[in-house]
């Protein structure tokens, strides 16, 4: 009796796979990347930007020792700036800019894309590579964090991915050609049409993939009844009789793949018993060289951008997208192989990157963002702003209090500040100003200013995603330490000689503070009360409006470290340091005025004047 045939077990496939629907409503199944993949470019990108810090500094020593001499310090200043922001801006500006790759993830074919699939967005960017600033809440092992939620999240996401809603694919998951499906051509016959209906052959199908492992009763029963049901219309081959029962049904399995693999009937995989599938050889014989001239366009605009296209070539590129995303749907439906399937996935996931792309790409310019966005999204977030104000201000007038009512608490808590007070009083006995510096070193340690400010903000800000504990904590603390400081210089008479420094950056510093405070409230918000949507969601809605206010504390940032470092730390006089002040909270006043107009204007439909 010949043995029935058997279906070889499947490969064992650990890879993770998550289902994302396109706007053409074709369900693509993109393959996440895995931890040692994501491991091996952050490796990768990490050594890169060491180099670079390693180079920059090389320039900056360079730069030092001609310092002295005739050089400019605004080179020193801006060298700094990029030593000190170099990791974030490496991550972010390819991320942003290079549809989702670095170097690293390049290397090892990944790619940074949304939840939906589509391209990440800058917001996005900005996002995940901000919040990497909680891995350095472990010292000693500063990814490891990342590492364990990239193994733990069944989608493999880090905490900045969550926040962000984006996901880390592999960018080449299959062989990007068709030569090898099937294991080469298959001699197709045609011996006619197909004898048996496709629920009989369904039937058929399942019996003889199952036949080694039913029970002898079961198999002889269900053997029996199956020949009485088949043999009259389909008989038996000459010289095939008597206890051949299991050999006929296995050769009317076989000769009825072999109709169905006919241009007549449906298509099954030769010896794959339990793999019915429907007619499909002659649409990917049809389809093939459509596909394959797709990919070679689908590439190139991919990396390059559709407005690379001449204009009347992108119709009929997008066009020939939404019809290989019809084609992936029918080969889903015709059953075709596997590896075809993932091909056509990647290929529709290539045109759909590039051609969403184009359209994000349509960006507004930069004065939008600067002088009408980032302002909106603060005074849309106006009470998280607010009572980040307050965890700044009540700490302050109650650590003044305390410093003024009890003077001996400066030599227990802050003994430096009590030195740094009695020379204050000193240097103004004698007229000499607070911090005076050198002309030459001006620009150097506004650049030194603005990073320590922004790198404050930054952990104010990531602080939300602990459900705003360490927030509140930077927020309380800090005020405690301005308030106990001006006690302290006013229990030396020295209040005003302070203030005189403070005055011309202080206003557009402290609204920083409060405004990347409040961004960090609103990441909270999404994770304590999200309301009606889902925490993943409420984090991606609520963090595409925080990366907004992080770009306007940036922006005042800048101007007050500029501020602080050229004018508050110079010998310049005190009223124009106060008038500096009073302008500040005059340019505070028009920049939010000019958000409250532009969020009225995006509910009305009206425009609003920059």
């Amino acid at each position: 009796m010949t043995p029935p045939a058997r279906v070889p077990p499947a490969p064992l496939d650990l890879r993770r796979r998550l289902g994302i629907e396109t706007p053409e409503h074709v369900q693509l199944n993109v393959e996440l990347a895995g931890l040692g993949s994501r491991a091996a470019a952050a490796l990768l990108d990490t050594t890169l930007v060491v180099l670079g810090l390693m180079l920059i500094a090389a320039v900056i020593g360079v730069f030092g020792q001609s310092a002295t001499g005739r050089a400019n310090p605004w080179g020193v200043a801006l060298l700094l700036l990029l030593y000190v922001f170099s990791f974030f801006l490496y991550f972010t500006l390819f991320e942003a800019l290079n549809g989702g790759r670095t170097p690293g993830k390049r290397a090892l074919g990944l790619r940074v894309v949304m939840d939906t699939g589509h391209p990440v967005t800058p917001a996005a960017a900005v996002i995940r590579n901000l919040v990497r600033l909680l891995d350095c809440l472990f010292p000693l092992l500063p990814f490891l964090p990342g590492l364990l939620l990239v193994f733990l999240h069944k989608s493999n996401k880090r905490l900045g991915d969550i926040a962000a809603g984006t996901i880390v694919v592999r960018d080449r998951p299959t062989q990007w050609s068709l030569g090898a499906v099937g294991g080469g051509e298959v001699e197709v016959l045609e011996p006619g049409p197909p004898e048996l209906s496709d629920a009989e052959y369904r039937l058929l199908d399942r019996f003889v993939a199952r036949l080694p492992d039913l029970s002898a009763e079961l198999r002889a029963r269900t053997t029996a009844e199956l020949v009485r049901r088949f043999e009259t219309r389909v008989p038996r081959g000459p010289g095939r009789r008597g206890n051949d029962d299991e050999a006929y049904l296995v050769e009317l399995h076989g000769a009825e793949q072999r109709r169905r693999a006919s241009r007549f009937g449906t298509r099954a995989r030769p010896g794959s018993a339990g793999q019915t599938s429907v007619t499909a050889e002659r649409f990917l014989a049809r389809k093939r060289d459509t596909w394959e001239a797709f990919y070679a366009v689908a590439r190139r605009v991919e990396r390059r951008g559709v407005g690379r296209l001449p204009a009347a070539e992108i119709p009929g590129f997008a066009a020939r997208y939404r019809e290989v995303a019809a084609d992936l749907a029918r080969a889903r439906t015709y059953g075709v192989d596997p590896p075809v399937i993932e091909y056509l996935e990647r290929l529709v996931s290539a045109g759909h990157n590039a051609l969403y792309q184009s359209r994000s790409d349509r960006r507004a310019p930069v004065a939008r963002y600067l002088l009408r966005d980032f302002p909106a999204a603060v005074v849309a977030s106006r009470r998280y702003v607010a009572a980040a104000g307050l965890l700044l201000a009540v700490p302050a007038l109650v650590g003044f209090t305390m410093m003024r009512q009890r003077p001996a608490l400066g030599e227990e808590l802050m003994p430096v500040m009590v030195s740094r007070a009695e020379q204050a009083a000193e240097n103004q006995a004698r007229g000499v100003g607070y911090a005076q510096s050198d002309e030459r070193d001006l620009p150097v340690i506004a650049s030194m200013i603005i990073s320590n400010n922004v790198v404050v903000s930054f952990w104010v800000f990531v602080g939300g995603l602990l459900a705003g504990t360490l927030t509140a904590w930077l927020l309380v603390q800090n005020g405690l330490m301005l308030g106990m400081g001006f006690g302290l210089f006013a229990n030396y008479h020295a209040a005003s000689y302070l203030a005189t420094f403070v005055a011309g950056h202080g206003v557009l510093e402290l609204t920083a503070i409060c405004v990347a405070a409040g961004a960090g409230f609103r990441l909270a918000g999404a994770l304590i009360a999200p309301g009606d949507r889902t925490r993943r969601d409420a984090l991606v809605v609520e963090g595409r409006i925080a990366a907004r206010m992080i770009g306007a504390v940036v922006s005042l940032l800048a101007i007050a470290g500029t501020i602080e470092g050229l004018l508050s730390a110079s010998d310049a006089p005190a009223p124009l340091k106060y008038g500096a002040s009073v302008a500040s909270v005059g340019l505070l006043f028009l920049y939010f005025r000019n958000g409250a107009a532009s969020l009225r204007q995006s509910t009305s439909g009206k425009p609003a004047a920059l």
